[in-house]
């Protein structure tokens, strides 16, 4: 058998068996060693195996060792087994927990060598849940040869029984596991992980004594291990932990043996403490580690944290309060803050059980990721809350939270071990109702996802917690998902129509996750994008399925693909598989790749083998690796099984490569000639960048007398199609490809007036690939203008978003003239003046939600330009809102704030504010913060907006700080604003200190950063930016930093080349009268 990386154990019934097989790696010292030496971990038998030897003899590229027993070998009578095979792709096979073997000729196991300092472990089975066995049946690829005639004697009624397993919702009680696995030390080279010596399998966590005066508490871990050697240091994840006591019990049947320890080494740059023991660790299977701590509850929004809000109804007794907020407690912990909570082996692949138990006050609630077992009062006004063991999972994945909460509910129509699953949407007391909308989502979400990727929701509850700070939009913690309130709360009454369409996706998103990420884990944080790719084309899919008329593809066209190929289009981008050496280094990859690429492509390989074909394969690769960690070689494999396509031969450029082509397209009668090439959005590819060909689907519709898609693929530099159609053709129909396509220029004006001929995903991908040429120098800006201008009579929603976001890039751009400026203005106005007379401000009973977004846009667009009707209407509802109390129509907020800014900006700086700090729609703060971003006075910039988006609170009071959380909403807005941009950055340069300090959570700075700074067109920018970080430490952030400059670059670039065109292209239009 070929192994990978692995120091194996063979175990044979009878003497005199040799049995030979293949390592790429063996620990033996020599030619000859006794195999107890490299078997120590694997078989959880005490029996020790007698004299037999491994021979070592050249064989190929690996080593081969020859193994014989002797007449006195024993054979254990159970097996853990985990290995790797060698074929086509390297492939886990998952452990096989709780195998007793009968007699047989042979098993084959693994066993940890730590002994080789030049191997690290990769995946450790602690599973002690059920798993799949998709690998133990009669056709796996296992080949022994043996001088025995062996294959009769395999007891069939017992393996038949093995390989019948069938998948099942209950966990085991048992913790104890006895078998890791080796990664090869070429692999482990490019990762920082902890030692390989000792990892978990289960944790028991205490918390308790939770003082809300100095946000302290108490906590108690006892975690299962396997030692595979002997040691004197256990390392340990801790970060912001007072460790008090260690002991470490090496047989847990044998409790006198244990040995304590109060000697701790803190490491606070790789985040990890070393237990230092006076007396040697031997090595155990059944090895218990007990710690003591004490622990914060932060307001960083990582760890354990406090999120403080403001009570809608009074709240219980004993919530944690001061003069202005009362405070809810939970925990986030991806990528790398489990250790912040509790000390923990926390990277993705150790994963184990866990029991939680939690001391809280007696009238609050405590959730987590398992029901509630138990409470069991511990003192006078308190109690402590036991929960269910959680499967086997990543420590990223654990969860609890406390606080003055109560509950919407609804049940899964589908049944699940013969029960309906109960949905829950938590909030804060009086909130409630304000959940419905995402628990109207949630149960026929679960139910959906069960149907289409063929495995039951594995848990037996289903919880939604809306949290009052929050630094993304959520996170998929197994069995208790936490939401930003504006993602999983909507208010008919109050709540902007486009928070729902956020809602039903977020909800969807986490959903997903339960099996694509928590059943199934990235094998390291490289593979972020399973997760996250996955769940967000699954949460379109689910919208999409529940919603029709809302066309969520074509909005993911417009936003999400938009997205993805801005930053997919720098030279400072990454690959969809980034490497990551440094867990700590991962938060800056949470970005536009990871997600909305890696989306993209996704959404690129449906198209090619089919939805249906698709989900067949997802759901045979969540099978086969169910509990466990995978890597993208195993979703390729149960794709292209699933669907006869050798899926890494198309997709594996689009993952491993940065970037994506632009087709550009030449011309003659009746044929065209398209070529592939790498696109920069500063359009200077070098040779050496344009070495990559991509597997790219056309997607053709034009060929002579065919109607349909024809479904071609580029899969060289260059091809030549025949029979097109002279008068009409248009490649990636349906913009189901992610790539850009440069067309010529008649022929983009013609498309303009055929306009009837394109989908609207066709009409936003064509705008946005003019538009992305224009700015890269491969087009122009008169061309991108000519084509949209047709666009006046456009009635979609999605197709007027892309038309406005493209114009307004180059209003952003070269808005700082003030002739362009002013000629955009009048070209965006003669644009939309048509559609805004028609649409109207009235929202009438019963109208299509596209229809009520597209109200909003083209008022707001027409009002932002200058039109004097909608800005006088705007001023009035806004002077009736602020003076009589009239309410305001919640998805006109947006129009009437900008309006009022713009026309009276002190006035409505002051009642933005106090409506941001008062107000009780739960998105109306975010409206709020976008809104004054637009301020163009520069004193209302430098001494309110900017004091009241980064002081710290306190000294400042609560009504004029933001929380570090929401500080990029304004900081983002004023960014793409002119005046306020520069300003801004000199205020960020002058108090670089209070804003770190605020901003102490690196996922918050890395992304303020990014939102501040991008966007100047000067690239004397770019040498202010490298001499004020110089001397800083910007490894938070050094990614994004190298990302910013690259948008600065491309800026810069397109601002000098294209001013004079653009100003000559209004002139001649009229637009400069």
């Amino acid at each position: 058998m070929d192994m990978i990386g692995q120091v194996c154990r063979l175990v044979v019934p009878r003497s005199g068996t040799t049995v030979a097989w293949n390592l790429v790696r063996g620990t033996a010292g020599g030619a000859e060693v006794p195999i107890r030496s490299a078997s120590r971990s694997c078989v959880t038998s005490t029996r020790s195996t007698s004299a037999a030897y491994f021979s070592k003899q050249s064989m190929r590229q690996y080593t081969t060792y020859r193994y014989t027993t002797s007449s006195s070998s024993t054979i254990p009578g159970r097996v853990d087994c985990f290995f790797k095979l060698l074929d086509k792709s390297h492939r886990t096979v998952k452990p096989c927990r709780r195998f007793t073997s009968t007699p047989a000729n042979f098993v084959i196991s693994s066993a940890n060598q730590a002994q080789d300092s030049h191997h690290q472990s990769k995946d450790r089975p602690r599973q002690t849940g059920p798993h799949l066995d998709s690998y133990h049946n009669t056709t796996a690829r296992v080949s022994i040869s043996s001088r025995a005639n062996t294959k009769n004697n395999i007891n069939t009624r017992h393996r038949n029984r093995f390989f019948n397993h069938s998948f099942s919702r209950l966990f085991s009680s048992s913790s104890r596991l006895s078998c890791s696995a080796i990664i090869p030390s070429s692999i482990m080279a490019d990762r920082d992980v902890l030692p390989s010596t000792v990892t978990p399998s289960h944790y028991d966590l205490n918390i308790s004594s939770l003082n809300f005066k100095d946000w302290s508490y108490n906590g108690n871990v006892t975690i299962n291990v396997s030692i595979t050697e002997p040691v004197k240091e256990i390392v340990i994840n801790s970060i912001e932990l007072k460790l008090l006591t260690a002991k470490i019990t090496p047989d847990s049947t044998k409790p006198t043996q244990s040995q304590e320890t109060t000697t701790f080494n803190y490491d606070e740059k790789k985040q990890r403490a070393t237990l230092v023991f006076a007396d040697e660790v031997p090595a155990s299977q059944l090895a218990t580690l007990q710690i003591t701590f004490q622990g914060i509850m932060n307001n960083d929004m990582a760890g354990f944290y406090r999120s403080k809000y403001k009570p809608v109804v009074p709240a219980a007794a004993s919530v944690p309060r001061d003069d202005t907020f009362h405070y809810m407690l939970s925990t986030q912990f991806e990528a790398c803050d489990a250790r912040r909570a509790f000390p923990c082996f926390d990277e993705p692949r150790l994963k184990a059980t866990f029991d939680l138990q939690i001391e809280i006050p007696e009238d609050q609630v405590a959730l987590s990721n398992m029901p509630a077992k138990s409470s069991s009062k511990t003192r006078d006004g308190f109690v402590s809350v036991a929960f269910e063991r959680t499967p086997v999972m990543s420590t990223y994945l654990l969860a609890w939270a406390v606080g003055d909460f109560e509950y919407v509910e609804a049940f899964t129509e589908r049944k699940y071990n013969g029960k309906q699953i109960p949905v829950r949407v938590y909030t804060t007391r009086g909130l409630k109702e304000q959940g419905r909308f995402a628990l109207e989502h949630a149960p026929k979400t679960i139910d959906l996802f069960s149907e289409s990727f063929g495995i039951d929701y594995p848990l037996p509850k289903s919880d939604l917690l809306a949290v009052h700070e929050f630094t993304h939009g959520a996170m998929e913690n197994w069995g208790l998902v936490t939401y930003r309130t504006t993602a999983v709360l909507f208010d008919e009454k109050t709540s902007d129509a486009r928070y729902k369409n956020r809602v039903a996706y977020v909800v969807a998103h986490e959903l997903a996750h339960q099996w694509f990420g928590n059943l199934v884990t990235m094998d390291w944080w490289d593979e972020l994008w399973l997760n996250e790719s996955f769940a967000t084309w699954a949460g379109w899919y689910a919208v999409n399925e529940f919603h029709p008329d809302w066309q969520v593809w074509a909005q993911f066209v417009n936003e999400g693909m938009e997205m993805a190929f801005k930053l997919d289009g720098m030279r400072a981008s990454h690959p969809v598989h980034v490497p990551v050496k440094d867990a700590l280094d991962v938060n800056q990859i949470f970005d536009h790749i990871s997600y909305l690429k890696g989306c993209s492509t996704l959404r690129m390989l449906v198209s090619q083998l089919g939805e249906k074909t698709f989900l067949q394969g997802v759901g045979a690769y969540l099978r086969k690796h169910a509990y466990g960690n995978a890597k993208t070689e195993y979703l390729w494999q149960a794709l292209t099984e699933a669907s006869g396509t050798d899926v890494n031969g198309l997709m594996g450029n689009w993952i491993e490569k940065i970037g994506h082509p632009l087709l550009t397209v030449a011309e003659e009668p009746g044929q065209i000639s398209i070529k592939q090439n790498r696109y920069l959005s500063t359009g200077d590819v070098k040779p050496e960048e344009d070495e990559t060909v991509w597997w790219v689907p056309l997607s053709l519709q034009g060929k002579v007398g065919q109607q349909d898609i024809q479904r071609f693929a580029l899969t060289e530099k260059s091809t030549t199609i025949r029979d097109i159609d002279n008068d009409f053709y248009k490649i990636n129909s349906n913009a189901t490809g992610f790539y850009r396509t440069n067309y010529p220029p008649a022929r983009l004006a013609k498309l303009s007036t055929q306009l009837d001929r394109l989908s609207n995903e066709d009409k936003i991908s064509i705008i946005g690939s003019a538009a992305d040429l224009a700015f890269s120098g491969y087009g122009t800006t008169p061309a991108l203008l000519s084509f949209i201008k047709g666009f006046g009579g456009e009635t979609n929603h999605l197709v007027w978003a892309q038309v406005l976001d493209s114009v307004g890039l180059v209003k952003t751009i070269f808005g700082d003239d003030d002739e362009i400026k002013r000629g955009l203005e009048q070209f965006i106005l003669k644009l939309v003046s048509n559609a805004v007379e028609k649409i109207g401000w009235e929202f009438p009973e019963g109208e299509d939600y596209l229809t009520g977004l597209l109200r909003k846009r083209l008022l707001l667009s027409a009002a932002a330009n200058g039109h004097q009707g909608v800005t006088e209407k705007a001023k009035s509802l806004f002077d009736s809102w602020v003076e009589k109390g009239t309410p305001l129509h919640p998805n006109l907020r947006t129009v009437v704030y900008r309006t009022a800014v713009k026309t009276d900006p002190a006035k409505a700086v002051e009642v933005l504010k106090k409506e941001w700090y008062t107000g009780a729609s739960i998105d109306g703060k975010e409206v709020c913060l976008a809104s004054l971003g637009h301020v163009r006075d520069p004193e209302i910039i430098s001494k309110s907006l900017l004091p009241f988006n980064c002081d710290l609170s306190p000294p400042a009071p609560p009504s004029e700080s933001v929380p570090s959380g929401d500080m990029h909403s304004l900081g983002s807005a004023l960014s793409t604003n002119s005046v306020a941009r520069p300003i801004q950055w000199k205020y960020i340069q002058d108090n670089w200190e209070k804003l770190t300090t605020k901003m102490a959570n690196p996922v918050v700075l890395d992304r303020f950063v990014k939102l501040t700074l991008q966007r100047f067109t000067d690239a004397k920018y770019i040498d202010e930016i490298d001499a004020f970080f110089k001397d800083k430490d910007t490894s938070a952030f050094d990614r994004t930093l190298e990302q910013v400059k690259d948008a600065i670059r491309g800026r810069a670039a397109y601002r000098e080349r294209d001013a004079k065109v653009i100003k000559e292209w209004l002139s001649a239009n009229g637009y400069l009268q």
